[in-house]
């Protein structure tokens, strides 16, 4: 007998085959060519099947900005994953960035029970559906748990998960795997986490924060017979010491499969193989019935993004994004004023969020505001120590190394498992340099706050996103102790109405910054 378990995971709102930079895209990616893909592989499947959402689904694309800013709800959404009959989801931390009754939209749209057995409420009890979900099918019994990354409160707005604790995904796996594996014949774990270690070798491949517990899941918890994976938007498909492990990327750009030969003899059932396996939708046609039914939800999108919000005075756009980290940008100072201007406060930090950040042009509208800064991001004010700050800037300035030539390159840690260039931050407001020849920790050679060298045990008020305000990024020199204001409207909003209010806006820089090598 055959049991085939199909995984989706970190989708981010990507449902057309486009990431909207401009109309009619034919990309290789998008829910709608998933769809045509899984029903494709289900009517081929021996046995039977089961289909399985891993999380971050609602959040992270531009169709899913418009419809919090405009519809107000997951709905939307939600009916077209419902056209896909998947058989469980999972919640991800990404479903929390839009608050608590957004999220709830999603879960009470979904047609398929929501699995989150370590996201629990004030009275330990499951926050959203429960734990688990078994199966019967033709006599088999499979068990899936949900787990979700328990790292939540280290990145969200605290209003977005208030009431809510968050245990460890391992914790949560030993209680209840154990119990699963008595009443189930197959124990399925659904993991909104990625892993921490290499599969093979056991060595860390990141800061061992808790963010991250698949190596641990997969090590410690003895009875799981196949663990999906997501979070980390890698691609893996392998079975290691018996456990079939899968992540599928992002985007919708695969479909994660694995397959089954099982046996079942006086009431005993073995699995005699087993493969785990990637399928690239990139030849796949989407679905041409989904895409009509749900193609006026895409045309609002596409004119809602070609509307024009304001216009530059110079040159704000991007050519080279690495030398835009190096040496202070337009469109950086840009974003620095927006955040100075609606927090009141005159030292500011953000990122360039990834390599496709491309600045604006002379006239620009909300699909060059939503594509270069991607995430909801909203604001917090932090009094922090010079102390502080200079760890901050200490860490980002361990984004550089030096090559054998001694050329300034990107330190491979921001690079691997997943790129993370959104953990590195520049600040505006202070004057400082970084020397990547200096070793890590050492590298601010240069720290001046209003032409005055910053001591250890001064105190500054800095604007930056919520993500950092909360130590995300590894940034443990800042936690939500050390709020003191908030600006709750996300910033894309805020960039909006900046230029509403102030079009033409100048392109300009001060060069308060300089990344330089002394070797």
């Amino acid at each position: 007998m055959k049991l085939t378990l199909f995984e989706t995971s970190d989708i981010h709102g990507y449902v057309y085959p486009t990431d909207y930079q401009s109309r009619f895209q034919d990309a290789e990616y998008g829910l709608l060519k998933l769809a045509a893909l899984l029903k494709r592989e289900r009517n081929e499947a021996m046995g039977f099947s089961l289909a399985i959402e891993n999380g971050d689904l609602i959040q992270g694309s531009p169709f899913t900005h418009y419809l919090v800013k405009h519809k107000h709800s997951a709905g939307a959404l939600m009916n077209i994953v419902n056209d896909l009959q998947f058989d469980a989801g999972v919640i991800g931390n990404h479903e929390f960035n839009y608050g608590l009754d957004y999220l709830e939209s999603a879960v009470v749209s979904a047609a398929h029970p929501v699995l989150c057995a370590n996201v629990l409420t004030s009275g330990g009890k499951t926050a959203f559906g429960e734990p688990y979900k078994i199966f019967n099918k033709q006599g088999i019994k499979v068990a899936v748990l949900g787990l979700t990354t328990q790292y939540i409160p280290h990145w969200e707005h605290p209003e977005n998960y208030a009431g809510l604790t968050f245990e460890s995904a391992v914790k949560t796996a030993k209680t209840y795997v154990p119990l699963l594996k008595e009443k189930a014949d197959i124990v399925v774990v659904s993991y909104h986490g990625g892993f921490e270690k290499d599969l093979h070798t056991g060595q860390p491949t990141e800061t061992l924060t808790g963010e991250n517990e698949g190596y641990a899941i997969l090590s410690e918890v003895p009875g799981i017979d196949v663990l999906l994976a997501g979070h980390q938007h890698r691609l893996l498909a392998e079975v290691v010491n018996g456990t079939a492990v899968v992540m599928p990327g992002s985007k919708g750009a695969y479909l994660g499969k694995v397959v089954m030969d099982l046996e079942k003899e006086k009431g005993k059932v073995t699995i005699k193989t087993m493969e785990a396996e990637l399928l690239s939708v990139k030849d796949a046609a989407i679905d041409k019935q989904l895409a009509a039914e749900y193609s006026w939800v895409n045309d609002e999108v596409e004119d809602w993004l070609d509307q024009p919000i304001g216009h530059v005075k110079g040159d704000m756009s991007i050519d080279d994004v690495e030398q835009a980290r190096k040496q202070e940008h337009p469109y950086i100072e840009f974003i620095h004023r927006v955040q100075m201007y609606y927090s009141d406060c005159d030292i500011s930090g953000t990122a360039l969020f990834n390599n496709r950040v491309k600045g604006f042009s002379d006239s620009v509208t909300m699909r060059d505001v939503v594509l270069n800064y991607i995430y909801p991001n909203t604001l917090a004010v932090l009094n922090v120590s010079g102390q502080d700050l200079k760890a901050a800037l200490e860490q980002s300035a361990s984004y550089f190394s030096l090559n054998s030539e001694n050329k300034l390159v990107v330190n491979p840690e921001f690079m691997n498992p997943k790129p993370q260039m959104y953990n590195y931050d520049m600040f505006e407001g202070i004057d400082y340099v970084i020397d990547v020849a200096r070793p890590e920790g050492e590298r601010i050679t240069t720290f001046k706050y209003r032409g005055k060298d910053i001591k250890p045990d001064d105190r500054l008020d800095i604007v930056i996103n919520q993500y950092r305000a909360v130590g995300g990024g590894n940034y443990g020199m800042f936690d939500a102790g050390k709020i003191k204001r908030e600006v709750t409207i996300p910033m894309n909003e805020l960039i909006g109405d900046y230029f509403a209010a102030f079009s033409p806006i100048k392109a300009e820089v001060n060069n308060n910054f300089k990344v330089i090598s002394s070797r």
